[in-house]
């Protein structure tokens, strides 16, 4: 994913001080770097770490609880009040460690997260040794959280405040939507946004009915909403995109925010496909994001991957729209790119932070190996992940997580299920 998008035979990676020192042959980095340690990726394909664009990873404890139902009814009627009855801070802290593995174990090492008492999430999120853009929830009912705009607003300053300049943590400011969202609230979210330099992070055109709630109540669509209040600029993140309009598409392109794609999701919620093919050849920023487990029902971006090509694909009639190799950028340096972080992930270049991924090549399903760009996207799976490196950590070697217990985060995941079938009746 460097500028000449080089695939390296016999390559190697040298880091130091959590940054990538060098890439190339395994002969020009032996002849300059000498390591104190060696993670041998013979056998695999080394990756940048895969950004997720777009989760609520706590969401991971409401997995099948609901299914098969449109995205307006799935919320108001399942979801929320789910929220309203479990979701507290030791909740979330649970869901987070149970999607930080469920994560690492398929290769993401960056995550994008909006969901409540985000602290939990922070911490799970360093924890787990992973690089997490988060970002509290601004909802115009009361949260769990936090029961007003006021509070949350609040609880907003004081977490951009304590996490900013923490080496995995990049605190954000998350409005939920233009139609959850007042336009008070959202000047609110871009003014703190602004005093703490940080990313937004905001739904928009999810679906059918946002869209038409939105022109009815402002008189026009989410994106222009977001352009007449300001709020748009490089460095915000819209989720979903799904019925962006081309004049929407435009206002992004101007402003040089991003958009995190979320196929399995839309697909599964049948909330629409997003115009994959009209950004890709607009140039937009874009990412790709699994949503939250609830409504997925993974957090594994190799099949986020295959279904973003294989979408574009049915849904224009053109086979070469959305070609591996652009579906690769979007899971890395697409989605480092929609968060305004190129500068910092998303390929394997010096300088840049060390979060990189050893693919094993194992299966019978990656032979014979022709181009291994074809073999990530269209071959590969969450579970062929044999190492990751965070910030030149390595939290995961030969599919062990080293950084998180794997049988107590799944213990707690199970006693937290319990409870969430008593609070729903069954």
């Amino acid at each position: 994913m460097d500028g000449q998008r080089r695939v390296i035979a016999h390559g190697a990676v040298a880091i130091g001080s959590g940054r990538i020192a060098a890439v190339g042959t395994e002969a020009e980095v032996d002849a300059g770097f000498r390591g104190a340690q060696t993670l041998d990726a013979r056998g695999g394909i080394v990756i940048p770490g895969l950004v997720n664009a777009h989760t609520h990873a706590a969401m991971v404890l409401f997995r099948g609880i609901a299914d098969d139902l449109k995205l307006m009814q799935w919320l108001q009627d399942y979801i929320f009040p789910a929220e309203k009855n479990n979701v507290t801070a030791e909740f979330v802290r649970a869901g987070t460690r149970l999607a930080a593995l469920e994560m690492i174990r398929s290769g993401t090492t960056t995550f994008v997260d909006m969901y409540y008492f985000e602290d939990q999430v922070a911490e799970a999120c360093k924890e787990a040794g992973l690089r997490g853009v988060l970002g509290s929830t601004l909802i115009e009912f009361p949260a769990p959280d936090n029961k007003t705009i006021a509070d949350a607003l609040a609880y907003a300053e004081r977490f951009l405040t304590r996490w900013t300049g923490d080496p995995l943590v990049v605190p954000a400011v998350a409005p939920h939507s233009t139609y959850l969202a007042s336009p008070e609230t959202l000047k609110a979210a871009r003014a703190l946004a602004d005093r703490h330099h940080a990313p937004i992070l905001v739904h928009v055109s999810e679906s059918a009915d946002e869209q038409a709630q939105v022109r009815q109540r402002y008189g026009r669509t989410p994106t222009e909403q977001l352009q007449r209040l300001g709020i748009l600029r490089r460095g915000l993140l819209g989720a979903h995109g799904i019925w962006l309009t081309a004049s929407d598409r435009a206002i992004l392109k101007e402003a040089g925010a991003g958009i995190a794609h979320c196929p399995q999701s839309n697909m599964k919620l049948a909330s629409g496909a997003a115009p994959v093919r009209e950004m890709l050849a607009e140039g937009i920023r874009l990412g790709l994001g699994t949503d939250g487990a609830a409504s997925n029902n993974d957090l594994d971006m190799f099949e986020e991957m295959l279904t973003a090509a294989l979408l574009a694909k049915h849904g224009s009639g053109d086979p070469t729209v959305a070609p591996a190799a652009a579906v690769l950028e979007m899971a890395t340096l697409g989605g480092a790119r929609a968060l305004g972080m190129e500068d910092r992930i998303g390929s394997l270049e010096p300088g840049k932070r060390a979060d990189l991924v050893v693919v094993g090549l194992d299966e019978p399903r990656l032979h014979p190996l022709y181009d291994p760009v074809s073999h990530l996207v269209y071959a590969a799976k969450g579970a062929d992940v044999r190492d990751v490196v965070v910030e030149g950590r390595v939290i995961m070697r030969d599919r062990r997580v080293i950084t998180l217990d794997e049988k107590a985060v799944l213990a707690e995941a199970d006693r937290l299920r319990d409870q969430v079938r008593r609070s729903l009746g069954h």
